[in-house]
C-alpha cells in the first residue's frame, strides 16, 4: 500500500471508520469552550454586577476547553499513526500536534492562575488571546492536512460517487 492509501486509512475503528474521522469532531470542543472563554473573559472587564459569574463561567470553560483537547489529541494520535514519516504531510502533523500541546498547557497554567474573584486580570486575557492566535494557526494546518493532503479523506472515486446521479453509493 502506498503511502497516500495509509493516510486515508484508519489504524483503527477507535479514529472513526473510513471516511468518517472522530478527529475533526472532537476538536469542536476545545475551539467553542475555548473562544466562549474569551468572550466571557473579556465580558467580566466591562460589566460591573456579574463580572464574578462571568470568569468563573470562562475558568470552566477553560476545563471543558482542556478535557476536550485531550480527548481530541487521544484520537489525533490515532490519525497521526496512519501518516507515513518522512513525508511533508507527517511533517505538517508534527507541527499541528506540538501547536496543540502547547496550546492546551497554556490553558491549563491560565486555569491555575485563575481566582475567579472578579474581572479576569489582563493578561491572563492576553493569554487567552495569544492561544485562540496560535489556535487559528493549528486549524489551518490540521485543514491542510485534510484537503490538501487527503489524511483521512476518503479517495477520489468514493467521492466521484456523490457528484454522479446515476450512482447507487450510501451517503
Amino acid at each position: 500500500m502506498n503511502g497516500l492509501g495509509r493516510g486515508k486509512e484508519p489504524v483503527t475503528v477507535l479514529a472513526g471508520p473510513y471516511g468518517h474521522p472522530f478527529h475533526p469532531i472532537l476538536v469542536t470542543v476545545p475551539i467553542g469552550a475555548w473562544v466562549a472563554s474569551l468572550v466571557f473573559d473579556i465580558g467580566s472587564r466591562l460589566v460591573d454586577s456579574d463580572a464574578a459569574a462571568l470568569a468563573t463561567g470562562s475558568r470552566w470553560l477553560i476545563a471543558i476547553g482542556v478535557l476536550g483537547a485531550a480527548a481530541a489529541a487521544l484520537i489525533g494520535f490515532l490519525d497521526l499513526f496512519a501518516i507515513p514519516t518522512r513525508t511533508p504531510a507527517f511533517r505538517t502533523a508534527m507541527v499541528h500536534m506540538s501547536l496543540n500541546v502547547t496550546i492546551t498547557a497554556a490553558y491549563l497554567v491560565n486555569f491555575l492562575l485563575r481566582l475567579g474573584q472578579g474581572p479576569v486580570p489582563t493578561g491572563l486575557i492576553v493569554m487567552s488571546a495569544l492561544s485562540i492566535a496560535a489556535l487559528g494557526v493549528s486549524g489551518y494546518l490540521g485543514g491542510k492536512l485534510a484537503f490538501q493532503y487527503g489524511i483521512r479523506v476518503v479517495d477520489q472515486e468514493a467521492q466521484a460517487a456523490g457528484f454522479d446521479p446515476t450512482s447507487t453509493a450510501k451517503d
